[in-house]
């Protein structure tokens, strides 16, 4: 196997693990022939389009030199959300005397209890995922490095495979920052903090993006004592700041200590412990902690794969270069996912697979501005996004309407104690044509489905409004975003209509 991903401990689950998605004893097919489509890399992008261009009949390749699956289920959504969920039933038993039950004094996580039922169940999700899966829909299986040998040829494990379309598939990495000391010191990413069996009494986090924040949140609610980093005045910089803002609040109730506008200059050593130093307010601040996860920057994988011998042009941090319609400088090879993508979402390559189908096999011109992504960082509450923020539409010297409902006005939110959050709406300036939406609740990434929905299929905001939402939820809050759209159409000449209308009737 590779040393890209180290199934740590390898016990009963990550041997089931590695026998789906990586075979030790896996043997490569012959080739036969020209493939229609020949994949590089089989994480969701990759999975994607094999799958669904060897459902239409056409002959398929797919290469991976590590674990089926890619990120997503290995080291990323996958394995993160089964520790987040342990992480919330751990914070619904330290609350629960708030709804009136009591628990004894002295409880506690099993960290290694719930490191192992990640683990197993990652493990019995990776069946989709299976080598053998794909094989037995017809698709040529490769395990191996691929690399282009000319601009319709590429190699692996000694054997030439010829396309006439390829597609790159192969995903991103954490970043390697040059900190000083970062190396001599040691760090965890995403790739490796899911191999934790010891637990971290101080974790340190250096980055408050969503994977850095997700994980912070996680840890303090297993019980770990964390500090987080962040060189902006709030952690989710990306988002609205209030909708950060309830997202901090909520994590420093749950034990988070942030060190905001701060830099990380250097890491040290210091007996067992491990020493992050900031810079805040121009004064260095340093923290001791046994463990440091370093929660920021993806870098493409796009080098060894020679890229240069197919007439593919790419850049080590943009990642490949592509048209609108994933199609790269080599007419015959296109790319998918977080190779080439500023959207790193399995959803997003998800759907930027589909659109490579298209136009390799049918000379389609989809195009991936056509996407509605939406996105979702999985803290306690959520934030979920979907198309415009304010700031962009201004520099982009779009007028837009902004309808914001509390979900401290939602009365299932309130019953269920979950009131610090919002559903805001973004219209073009006097219609109702939906641009954007921020929803923060503790299921933010289903509701934002509804909005991305209505986005997708220009649905206004007045519809929404008028569709009837069940009692007592808190999509309803969505609805009610309607209601608000809909009582600015009562201007003040309609309102004295009206009035006249109902006493002439009376």
């Amino acid at each position: 196997m590779s040393d890209l991903i180290q199934l740590q401990p390898f016990d009963e689950h990550n041997q089931k693990l590695q026998s789906n998605v990586h075979p030790p004893d896996w043997a490569n097919p012959e080739p036969s022939g020209r493939y229609n489509l020949v994949v590089i890399g089989a994480g969701t992008a990759g999975l994607v389009t094999a799958a669904g261009a060897a459902g239409l009949g056409a002959k398929v390749a797919l290469i991976e030199r590590d674990l089926l699956g890619g990120d997503c289920l290995n080291v990323g959504c996958v394995p993160s959300k089964g520790i987040i969920s342990a992480a919330r039933i751990a914070a619904s038993v330290r609350d629960a005397h708030e709804f009136g039950v009591e628990v004894p004094e002295g409880w506690k996580v099993d960290f290694g209890k719930a490191m192992e039922r990640m683990r197993r169940l990652r493990a019995d999700i990776s069946r989709h995922d299976s080598a053998a899966r794909f094989r037995d829909l017809g698709i040529d299986v490769f395990l191996g490095a691929g690399r282009f040998v000319g601009k319709d040829s590429i190699e692996v494990a000694g054997t030439r495979l010829k396309y006439k379309r390829a597609v790159i598939a192969t995903g991103a990495r954490a970043a390697e920052l040059p900190i000083p000391g970062l190396k001599e010191v040691g760090y965890l990413t995403n790739e490796s903090v899911f191999s934790l069996t010891e637990f971290p009494e101080h974790l340190i986090v250096i980055g408050g993006g969503p994977i850095g924040t997700e994980m912070a949140q996680t840890f303090a609610r297993l019980g770990a004592k964390v500090t987080q980093i962040e060189m902006a005045s709030h952690i989710l910089s990306r988002e609205d700041e209030d909708a950060a803002l309830v997202v901090q609040k909520q994590m420093e109730k749950d034990g988070v200590h942030f060190l905001l506008n701060a830099k990380t200059t250097r890491l040290g050593k210091r007996g067992d412990g491990k020493v992050v130093f900031a810079e805040q307010n121009g004064q260095e601040i340093e923290v001791v902690g046994s463990e440091v996860l370093l929660g920021i920057g993806r870098q493409p994988n796009v080098e060894g794969m020679g890229l240069e011998e197919a007439g593919v042009h790419y850049d080590v941090r943009g990642g490949v270069q592509v048209n609108d319609r994933l199609q790269t400088t080599n007419p015959r090879v296109y790319a998918a996912g977080d190779v080439c993508s500023q959207f790193k979402f399995t959803h997003a390559a998800d759907f930027m697979a589909r659109i490579v189908i298209a136009n390799t096999l049918f000379m389609g011109r989809a195009k991936v501005s056509s996407l509605v992504i939406p996105w979702t960082t999985y803290t306690s509450p959520e934030v979920a996004h979907v198309g415009i923020y304010p700031h962009q539409a201004q520099q982009q010297g779009i007028a837009i309407d902004s309808y914001t409902q509390p979900l401290s006005g939602v009365d299932r939110a309130i019953l269920e104690s979950e009131t610090d959050g919002f559903v805001r709406v973004h219209v073009k300036q006097g219609t109702d044509r939906i641009l954007g939406a921020t929803i923060v609740a503790t299921n933010a990434g289903d509701l934002i489905g509804e909005l991305t929905l209505a986005m997708k299929n220009r649905i206004g905001l007045g519809k929404v409004g008028s569709t009837i939402h069940s009692y007592p939820t808190q999509a309803e809050a969505i609805r009610k975003l309607g209601d608000l759209y809909s009582r600015t159409r009562l201007t003040p000449f309609r309102k004295r209509m009206l009035q006249r209308f109902l006493a002439w009737t009376r």
